[in-house]
C-alpha cells in the first residue's frame, strides 16, 4: 500500500505560484535559473576541490555540498530578480499597480490604497513611514496635480508639522517608473521616528473617517507583490 504524498509546504507553493506567474511574461525563466544553478555549482565545486588541505571522500563530500550551496544561491538571486521584473511588467499600466508595488515595503511602513481618486481613475495612495507621509499618484499627470494638491491640504490640516512628499508613478518626465517606486520612496529620508509614526497614523483616522468608502477602480487589479516581498526577505 503506497503512502500518501506529503503536501507541499507553503513556501514551495509560493515559489511555484511565482514561477507560473513569471513564466507568462518571461518564458525562459526556468532555463536561465537552471543554467545559473549549474554554473554556480561548477564554480562552488571547483573552489572547494582545489582548496589546500583535506583529501579523499571528505574532500569530495565538502565539494558537492559547496556546489549545491553556490548553485542554489545563484539560482535564488536570479530567479527572484527575473520574477520581480516579470511581475512589474504584468502590472504596469493597470489601475492600482502602484499600490501593489508598495506592498513590498518592509516593516515600519503603512500603505493605504486609493485615498483619493477621480472619475477618470486617477488614483492617489498614501504611505506612512520614516520620510513622513508619501502621497503616490498614478494616472494622468495633469489631473493628478490637482488631486495631489487636494490630498496634501487635507493632510496638512491634521498634521501641519509632518513632512509630506508627492510622487507620481509613471514613465513620463519627472515621474517614477513602477519598478523603481519602492526604492524611490525608501530614499526620501528619515524625518520621523517610530513613536511619531504611531501618532501620525492615529491622527490620520480623522481624515479617513470623513472620507467614507472609496470605490476601487474598475478593471482587474494587478497581481499582489506580497510573494515578491517574501522572496526578497528570504521568508
Amino acid at each position: 500500500m503506497s503512502t500518501p504524498a506529503t503536501p507541499p509546504t507553503k513556501r514551495s507553493q509560493q515559489i511555484l505560484q511565482t514561477y507560473r506567474m513569471a513564466k507568462t511574461t518571461d518564458r525562459f525563466i526556468g532555463l536561465i535559473t537552471l543554467g545559473v544553478f549549474l554554473v554556480g555549482a561548477a564554480v562552488g565545486f571547483t573552489l572547494i576541490w582545489f582548496l589546500p588541505g583535506g583529501q579523499g571522500v571528505l574532500k569530495l563530500i565538502l565539494s558537492i555540498v559547496g556546489a549545491i550551496l553556490f548553485g542554489l544561491l545563484g539560482a535564488i538571486i536570479i530567479f527572484g530578480r527575473r520574477a520581480q521584473a516579470a511581475a512589474f511588467k504584468q502590472m504596469e499600466g493597470r489601475p492600482g499597480a502602484a499600490a501593489s508595488a508598495l506592498q513590498m515595503l518592509r516593516r515600519g511602513w503603512k500603505t493605504d490604497a486609493v485615498v483619493g481618486f477621480t472619475k477618470q481613475q486617477d488614483i492617489v495612495h498614501r504611505v506612512v513611514g520614516p520620510p513622513g507621509i508619501v502621497l503616490v499618484g498614478e494616472g494622468n499627470a495633469n489631473r493628478l496635480k490637482t488631486l495631489l494638491a487636494t490630498e496634501r491640504r487635507k493632510h496638512e490640516r491634521v498634521l501641519p508639522d509632518t513632512p509630506i512628499h508627492e510622487v507620481v508613478c509613471g514613465n513620463g518626465e519627472g515621474e517614477v517608473p513602477l519598478p523603481k517606486l519602492v526604492r524611490h520612496v525608501t530614499k526620501l529620508g528619515r524625518n520621523v521616528k517610530p513613536p511619531e509614526i504611531t501618532e501620525i497614523l492615529a491622527r490620520l483616522k480623522a481624515i479617513d473617517a470623513q472620507r467614507g468608502t472609496v470605490p476601487m477602480p474598475k478593471g482587474p487589479m494587478p497581481t499582489s507583490m506580497k510573494g515578491m516581498r517574501g522572496q526578497q526577505r528570504g521568508r
